[in-house]
């Protein structure tokens, strides 16, 4: 590459640029320039500035390039499973299929083999951030957290926690035992560069009074974030108010244990059944929503009104939830997202329009990215996320406006259609075998 004093570390990509400013504006930008400086967005621009027209750029040109994709709610140690057990509702579900593949983690043989499946996958998808539950299990966490950590993507992982309602070969013996693992857990992912823990009390019902006190302290003196599930299914509510008579809601058994977002960052999945007052708390605490609506489908809970979050300015980002979802594609989450909206507007509410294919495509990359901070789009001073599209294969007999392009990506393609992604300004992963000269050698590059 050839460097004028000032260009060390810069990488332009050249090609068809997609990026959300917002959820109502996607930028089009064909045959544009995407400047990198060390790993952070110098600009997207038309007609590349003069003072880089000397650099060496990567050519992608036909392709388009968007940001990386965020999914903020899935099951690591469900993915061997996913595509089976979808007859039941959520919790016959866990208690069927569920605990009993999360509770085989206990062997670190049989994680490694796991979740070596699970990280290979996932790096070879569209997505380059996720947060991550785990298990119970502190050493096979420690071991997912170790994988994901070579493959240069950002993350956030979880051990689980839940010492009540939980199957006998499936449960925390103690408040004291889950958080004393927990701290433990917790120091040890120092090591780690890429990936970083959260708290993950896996639902209410799981989290005895004492448990939920202790991990808040926990959050509070390590500054982590917090993941969880909310207002996913109505027994799961039922039952709720059953264990948490002093909560008024289900967002409040959590926000009076000090797990509800506020000064910190917290993800609740699903929300399908928020109320006014639920939504209001969440507004009020910047809590975001992992929208799942392929699981939400298949375990039959029910339509999240996306519509509404929005409107209340709640934060909403897109989850694959697997495996009651059954693929980690973001691309097929924006479809699910944009099917069953129309739903939504049909079946429940008909003064509640559909969402827009601008608007799933925000949630998949700028609206999940905030939570990680400033990520999900080619602003200058966004951190540079950036994938690939080859969309060739995706063959009409007449010529497509780049809108037409994005929008027959979103339904048509998979993830074999990524030609190479970057985390960080940090190439991880290209399918035509070109290593970044940038990445450290003990963190090979995935090549196809």
């Amino acid at each position: 590459m050839k460097r004028g004093i000032d260009m060390k570390n810069v990488k332009i990509l050249k090609g068809d640029l997609v990026y959300a400013l917002s959820k109502d504006n996607v930028m089009f930008i064909k045959d544009g320039y995407l400047v990198i400086k060390e790993h952070i967005i110098e600009g997207a621009y038309k007609d590349l500035p003069s003072e880089y027209v000397n650099e060496e750029i990567e050519d992608y040109t036909g392709r388009i390039i968007m940001p990386g994709m965020i999914d903020l709610h899935v099951h690591a140690s469900q993915y061997s499973f996913r595509g089976m057990g979808m007859d039941l509702e959520l919790l016959d579900w866990l208690n069927t299929y569920t605990f009993k593949e999360e509770s085989k983690y206990n062997s670190l043989d049989y994680a490694n083999k796991a979740y070596e499946i699970y990280v290979e996958d996932l790096v070879k998808s569209t997505t380059t951030r996720a947060c991550i539950f785990g298990t119970i299990h502190k050493e096979a966490t420690l071991r997912l957290m170790e994988m994901l950590d070579k493959t240069g993507l950002k993350t956030m992982v979880g051990k689980v926690n839940m010492d009540r309602e939980s199957p006998d070969y499936y449960i925390e013996h103690s408040a004291d035992d889950s958080v004393k693992e927990t701290i433990e857990f917790i120091k040890e992912t120092s090591r780690f560069e890429n990936t970083k823990p959260i708290i993950t009390p896996r639902f209410v019902p799981s989290c005895t009074d004492e448990l939920m006190e202790k991990l808040s302290r926990v959050r509070e003196e390590h500054n982590l974030s917090v993941q969880s599930h909310l207002s996913e299914n109505k027994k799961e509510i039922e039952w709720v108010k059953e264990l948490n008579r002093k909560a008024h809601s289900y967002g409040e058994a959590y926000d009076m244990f000090g797990l509800f977002g506020g000064d910190y960052k917290a993800i609740m999945a699903h929300c399908v059944y928020s109320d006014d007052e639920e939504l209001r708390r969440m507004k009020k605490n910047n809590v975001y929503v992992a929208h799942c609506p392929d699981s939400n489908v298949n375990l039959a809970s029910g339509i999240a009104p996306i519509r509404k979050f929005l409107k209340y300015g709640v934060n909403v980002g897109l989850g694959s939830d697997v495996a009651a979802g059954y693929s980690i594609s973001m691309f097929k989450a924006m479809v699910d997202a944009l099917q069953v909206s129309k739903l939504y507007w049909r079946l429940v509410d008909n003064s509640v329009s559909p969402l827009s294919i601008n608007e799933v495509f925000y949630l998949a990359t700028l609206g999940g990215g905030s939570f990680f901070g400033n990520v999900g789009t080619f602003k200058k001073g966004y951190e540079a996320d950036v994938i690939v599209m080859d969309d060739t294969s995706i063959k009409c007999p007449y010529d497509l406006t780049l809108e037409e392009r994005l929008e027959r990506l979103i339904y048509l393609s998979n993830d074999d259609n990524m030609v190479a992604k970057y985390v960080a300004g940090c190439k991880v992963y290209d399918a035509l075998g070109n290593v970044d000269e940038n990445r450290s050698e003990e963190k090979e590059i995935i090549l196809v």
